[in-house]
């Protein structure tokens, strides 16, 4: 790629930066001696921005001078009504010409020319020379320079970027882009002005054509010439107006067209970024009080082409910072963490300061800036976790963000309590739009302080989770996806002693923690947010389902569960008597001791003394393996198979479930609180962890009799709502197969139904019911004619056969699962009921060469993808009906979750297809067929859901 030759134009970006200050409540930026800054604050911080966003290679910096233009020439009134330049104003611009020309920034004038002539041969002459050339301005008279075909574009400023009241970044206008912005081309732009006029700039224009006639004539006939030369066609006032105007418009095109041809002595050479001295730039820094480019002068001084020296001593960076933090630092490596951020966090440790503070948050109402939180603790578990200190940040300025100590065990700090008391107000409402990373965890934390956090309208997790599932969702990572040069500092990095907490940090150190999270968090709400309204239904997926979806989960975590932990007991005991027995068995078989828990030892009894197979197994740098893949692959040729898998799966079990939970189990209430994740697995399922609930077996007695031990409120019922058969259903909606339709539209057994096909007989029995249903799920997940006769037991041959017999049978269901495939393909992605993505990515050049490509021009069965690949095929083929599966049973929570707030029941848990519930024996009559309905209708499809509902003493007799 070409170097970026990068245009600056600016006058545009002072008056910007002038304006976004001089405005403002506050008023214009001054020094504590009163030198006005606002002009080289903004400027700058603007510029930093957009060298970090394009990477430039070169810059040209251009400016108008104070002589008259060719323009002023032409015509006397041209500009003559502009304002007269605020007193304020000049200095800033002459100590901003000062910095640039310190930081080594070509700046560019030319007597009787403006900056948008400099800037229009500087980029002609860039293009010629073979650069990619972007112009920064907010002027949008330069649109008329944009030129796809020399390498020319416009990044045009947002008006309030500066200030930070809308995203602070650059909107890249192309010709599409300026046609969308103004319904004209770039090359049209001048034309329009010479029609109707500016009045910023005292260009006439023809008197009585305004913006629109402008667009319409333009659209119809080209330009000002083609306007004219058509002119019969052109009926009434409006033939008369450009009658009356044409010298005025050939006059105003004049005032309006770019020259691009000003003779300039500047050499494109001396325009590359080749760094600065420091040694100039940091008194100048500092004379103006620009403290937090001070402490960014290292990133300042790469990128803008230099070099930088590692730092001698933490005493060399004491420059820039207090002596009082430097004295309190605990170490040199938290020292130089915590120097040189894009931020100056306001530390909230008076009355007075707090009171400024929550003023200042009560006119942050605006949906589209919402303000970012966040919480210190000493705990990840909210119960147990002590709250350090709250941070937030409402704006794009380096100080418009604070933290509030109020948990340090040093330090000057309000108390807790009122801290809580001038922050409840607006962390309590709606009123108060909030943006967080993780809400969840902040909305628990408050929770246990008596703060019921409302006006969530954003969470950046979960944004970046529905974005791309497939991705790291952690703030770091998220702030180097999206936000060049913002950071975030790991909990790690703090280097915490053990035993210790972040509570034992100095103030500063974490002020600067939590300041670059929500600093980070705050900038990153645009960029996601603007991401996500180019898909619509992802947009509606956050806001209708995720966000929703995480107070419900919050709320479930903090309820938990109840166990039995003097029934776990018992059953730990019988486990144990259990798998000594099993052990026995398997000596018995092995003809002698050996540790079953031990892969070596097991290898060597199963390959070496009883000779099975090997080739079913794979070597390891111990000898063979004996994994669970192993062992399955084995089943059959032994007797002492089935007792490794036995002994194994209630191992698991015991240690897992049945000796685990109780230590899990909170003293007081007996209840194990569970952690739902809603960013963890690419098909849209929660997970859970802490401990994992999904994953408790229920194929066996033993695993069956772990739910016992699960409970209701003393006197309660415990009701458990399970969808039947969901994904099937949801295979037959998105597939159409008329067979399944029918089967389900008639409530008929499906699997039944699939069996008298299959067997092409009426009458099947229980075991040819079970074929059928071990068929029809194992198709959704790919099942091949293998698996499928090591499951059913029946020979490879006769899988195939039956496989096949199903493909015919079924044809919709093969063509929908190969459509997806073709579509993971051609896309790159495949989306389920509510539009959830889950993305794939493929290696090979024979499938990575047919993204793009029509679906019907992709032939399965003669592409030959690797292993890891046809897996992902098959997982293409499976995340719509995972996915929509998990769309519709978040949906039904959210709306389950509205309906139990007018009762005393709650939910507990949800596990794959089935929720969890405690209900008064009182509130059971008249719940059990609203929870019925609101599961059932939560999404319609073409074929019913129906949902199994049950209620009992504990999760077994409910389930």
């Amino acid at each position: 790629m070409s170097p970026l030759f990068l245009l600056i134009d600016g006058h545009s970006l002072a008056f910007r930066s002038y304006y976004a200050f001089a405005t403002s409540k506050k008023g214009a930026l001054r020094t504590s001696t009163g030198i006005p800054t606002s002009i080289c604050f903004g400027f700058l911080n603007s510029l930093i921005q957009v060298i970090q966003l394009q990477k430039p290679q070169f810059i040209a910096v251009a400016f108008d001078l104070k002589e008259p233009t060719f323009r002023h020439a032409a015509d006397a009134n041209y500009k003559a009504d502009r304002q007269e330049t605020p007193a304020d104003f000049i200095p800033d611009m002459e100590n901003l010409r000062k910095l640039l020309t310190a930081l080594n920034l070509q700046t560019v004038t030319s007597v009787g020319y403006e900056a948008d002539d400099v800037l229009g041969t500087l980029a002609k002459k860039a293009s010629n020379a073979g650069y990619r050339v972007k112009i920064v301005s907010g002027d949008r008279d330069l649109f008329q320079l944009i030129d796809p075909a020399k390498n020319i574009s416009v990044l045009y400023l947002e008006r309030n970027a500066i200030r930070g009241t809308t995203e602070t970044s650059y909107t890249e206008f192309d010709p599409a882009a300026v046609v969308a912005k103004l319904g004209i081309k770039p090359t049209q732009v001048v034309d329009y002005k010479a029609l109707c006029g500016d009045k910023s700039d005292n260009i006439p224009g023809v008197r009585g054509i305004g913006d629109k006639t402008a667009v319409k004539l333009l659209q119809e006939y080209g330009d000002l010439a083609g306007i004219y030369e058509n002119l019969s066609q052109i009926k009434g006032a409006i033939k008369t107006k450009l009658e009356a105007g044409k010298q005025a418009a050939k006059h105003s095109r004049y005032l309006a067209e770019i020259v691009v041809d000003v003779p300039l002595k500047t050499d494109l050479e001396q325009c590359k970024l080749q760094g600065f001295n420091t040694q100039q730039v940091k008194p100048l820094l500092e004379k103006l009080e620009l403290k937090t480019f001070l402490q960014q002068i290292n990133q300042l001084q790469q990128e803008l082409g230099g070099q930088v020296a590692p730092p001698v001593s933490s005493q060399q960076l004491s420059l820039f910072d207090s002596p009082e933090t430097l004295a309190k630092s605990e170490s040199d490596s938290v020292l130089l963490l915590i120097q040189n951020l894009p931020i100056v966090p306001q530390i909230i440790d008076t009355k007075e300061k707090l009171s400024e503070l929550v003023n200042l948050l009560e006119i942050q109402v605006n949906q589209e800036h919402p303000v970012s939180w966040d919480t210190e603790t000493t705990d990840l578990d909210p119960r147990r976790a002590e709250l350090v200190g709250i941070g937030c940040c409402w704006g794009f300025a380096p100080d418009d963000l604070a933290y509030i100590p109020l948990g340090h065990l040093t330090g000057n700090q309000l108390t807790k309590q009122e801290v809580l008391a001038a922050l409840r107000p607006i962390l309590e409402s709606d009123h108060y739009p909030k943006v967080l990373q993780n809400a969840k965890f902040d909305r628990a934390i408050l929770f246990h302080q008596g703060i019921q956090l409302a006006g969530v309208i954003f969470d950046t997790m979960l944004a970046s989770y529905v974005l791309h599932s497939e991705l790291s969702h952690n703030l770091s990572d998220l702030c180097n996806r999206y936000l060049s040069g913002v950071r975030s500092i790991s909990y790690k990095e703090l280097g915490i002693a053990k035993g210790k907490t972040i509570a034992d940090l100095d103030i500063p150190i974490v002020a600067n923690y939590c300041g670059l999270d929500v600093y980070g968090t705050f900038h990153l709400f645009p960029h996601l947010k603007a991401e996500l309204a180019k898909n619509p239904a992802l947009e509606k997926l956050l806001v209708e389902v995720e966000q929703p979806l995480e107070p419900v989960l919050t709320a479930m975590e903090e309820r938990g569960i109840r166990i039995d932990t003097a029934y776990l007991q018992e059953f730990s005991q019988q486990l144990e008597k259990e798998l000594e027995t099993i052990q026995k068995s398997a000596y018995a078989e092995a003809e002698e001791e050996f540790n079953l828990d031990s892969p070596k030892q097991l290898a060597v009894i199963l390959f070496e003394k009883l000779g099975l197979n090997r080739q079913k197994s794979r070597q390891t740098k111990t000898g063979y393996s004996t994994d669970h893949a192993t062992l399955e692959k084995l089943q059959g040729d032994h007797p002492l198979i089935d007792k490794i898998l036995e002994y194994r799966t209630l191992s698991k079990l015991k240690s897992t479930y049945v000796d685990a939970l109780p230590q899990l189990a909170e003293p007081t209430t007996q209840r194990i609180h569970t952690d739902f994740n809603q960013t963890i697995t690419a098909t849209g399922r929660l997970s859970s962890s802490n401990p994992n609930l999904q994953n408790i077996p229920i194929r066996t007695e033993f695993s069956r009799k772990i739910r016992q031990a699960f409970l209701p409120e003393p006197g309660w019922l415990l009701v458990s709502a399970d969808y039947s058969q969901i994904e099937l259903r949801i295979l037959a909606h998105l597939s159409q197969e008329p067979v399944l339709l029918e089967a389900y539209r008639n409530s008929q057994d499906v699997h039944a139904v699939t069996a008298k096909l299959l067997f092409d007989k009426e009458d099947i029995s229980p075991e040819e019911r079970n074929l059928g249903k071990t068929i029809n799920f194992g198709v959704i997940y790919g099942m091949g004619s293998q698996r499928f006769a090591r499951e059913t037991g029946l020979s490879s041959k006769i899988g195939k056969e039956f496989i096949e017999k199903y493909r015919q049978t079924y044809a919709r269901i093969f063509n929908y699962l190969e459509e997806r495939k073709k579509e993971a393909i051609a896309n790159g992605f495949v989306t389920t009921i509510l539009g959830r993505r889950r993305y794939f990515d493929f290696t090979s050049e024979s499938l990575r060469k047919l993204r793009g490509c029509p679906l019907d021009m992709i032939e399965l069965e003669r592409l030959k993808p690797t292993h890891i690949e046809a897996q992902l095929l098959r997982g293409a083929a499976n995340a719509p009906i995972q996915g929509s599966s998990a769309d519709i049973i978040k949906v039904a929570m959210i709306e389950l979750h509205r309906a139990l707030s007018d009762y005393e029941a709650k939910l507990l848990l949800q596990v794959h297809d089935e929720l969890v519930l405690e209900v008064p024996p009182s509130e059971w009559q008249d719940l059990q067929p609203k929870v019925k309905s609101i599961m059932e209708n939560a999404i319609s499809l073409s074929v019913p859901l129906v949902v199994e509902i049950r209620s009992g003493y504990n999760w077994m007799e409910a389930k």
